[in-house]
């Protein structure tokens, strides 16, 4: 199901009296394409789960429309839109077997589309075993794992098979090793539906690694949308360069001068068509490679060796943070006593942004 959202706005009036009312969403407008998993994505409080309340219809939007395919459903009320939800609470009835948490939506069918009891179980082992707990359905919640009742929560979310699944960071409160184990079932289980999903969450990794499509916000606004690696490699602003990628992106403070790019007093690379300015420099982690006559110079920290790669930590006064973290591979050695590393610059892993509006500027590299 192909959603459409049309300067989508909600603003929720402030209870302080003074102040401004909070714009949660502001003029979304976007369109999703039919069987895409899409990552929404950004930091708390930027709007991502009031944006999913509204194309759920848990929240009536300020203004703007919410169509799924070609039907206007911004007035219909969330069990008339055929969405399942999934929560970061999981949301079980604890009283009820896995059975019976997975039938209880299929329960509420009315007129034609009432199911008898067979057809309602029949449902339920084919929802159980697409999530691959089909031996657990006779547990209650309490008797199971963080991420099996996860998995009984996505089974009761597309069990009725919904047009939209829309997924609240469904992943916050399992461990490092069921998260990653979690999500690549997400994965999995809406290849195989070719269900619609938005994947609510703050965690870039997560919202990379599977989606389609990702919506980077900030305070209720779009920044970009983009295939995962489309905009890590091509970030539009200095928040979107800093929310991807891990480590982060190394920030320095820099300038343009007479087409060479500044870090301190050092001329780390030549660029053409950029005028004079101040600008931040971003590179991303990778982007450093060692090498004796480099023309940025860093004060060494640390070498941490992790296995196939090697993170150099290093210092330099123009930087914009604590330390400056280089992956590397760890053929490269870098002995731990030295004093200084120098590093040359791969092109297409640095990045200029306007100073004041921090907007990206783009250069060609210069000869």
């Amino acid at each position: 199901m192909k959603i459409i959202l049309k300067n989508l706005t909600k603003i929720f009036p402030n209870r302080t009296k003074g102040k401004a009312d909070v714009v949660a969403v502001n003029d979304f407008d976007i369109e999703i394409p039919d069987g895409y998993l899409v990552g929404l994505l950004g930091p708390s409080g930027c709007g991502k789960s009031t944006a999913l309340n509204l194309i759920s219809g848990l929240l009536e939007p300020t203004s703007g429309q919410i169509f799924f395919g070609d039907d206007d459903v911004t007035k219909l009320s969330p069990e008339s839109r055929g969405v399942g939800m999934v929560f970061q609470n999981y949301a079980l009835y604890p009283h009820l077997t896995v059975r019976q948490n997975i039938v209880f939506p299929l329960e509420n069918f009315k007129g034609e589309a009432r199911l008898s009891r067979e057809e309602m179980n029949a449902k339920a082992e084919e929802a159980a075993r697409l999530v691959q707990i089909e031996g657990l359905m006779d547990r209650k919640p309490s008797e199971m794992s963080g991420g099996q009742q996860q998995r009984v929560a996505i089974a009761r979310a597309i069990v009725k098979r919904p047009k939209v699944l829309l997924l609240d960071e469904p992943l916050s409160n399992l461990d490092a090793r069921l998260r990653l184990q979690t999500r690549e079932e997400i994965r999995r289980i809406q290849k195989e539906t070719a269900i619609t999903t938005i994947f609510v969450t703050h965690d870039q990794e997560e919202a990379m690694s599977i989606s389609d499509l990702i919506i980077v916000m900030k305070d209720g606004i779009i920044n970009q949308v983009g295939k995962p690696q489309d905009v890590y490699d091509d970030p539009v602003n200095l928040f979107v360069a800093k929310f991807l990628g891990t480590p982060q992106i190394n920030t320095f403070k820099g300038r343009v001068e007479n087409g060479k790019v500044y870090i301190g007093d050092e001329a780390v690379m030549k660029v053409s068509n950029v005028p004079d300015q101040p600008v931040h420099v971003a590179i991303r982690p990778e982007g450093f490679i060692p090498e004796a006559n480099g023309p940025l110079t860093c004060h060494l920290s640390a070498v941490e060796v992790m296995g196939r790669d090697t993170s150099i930590v290093s210092t330099n006064p123009a930087f914009d943070g604590a330390e400056i973290r280089s992956i590397v591979s760890s053929d490269i050695k870098i002995p731990a006593n030295q004093k200084e590393v120098h590093f040359t610059i791969k092109p297409h892993k640095i990045f200029l942004f306007d100073w004041h509006d921090e907007k990206r500027i783009y250069f060609e590299t210069g000869k």
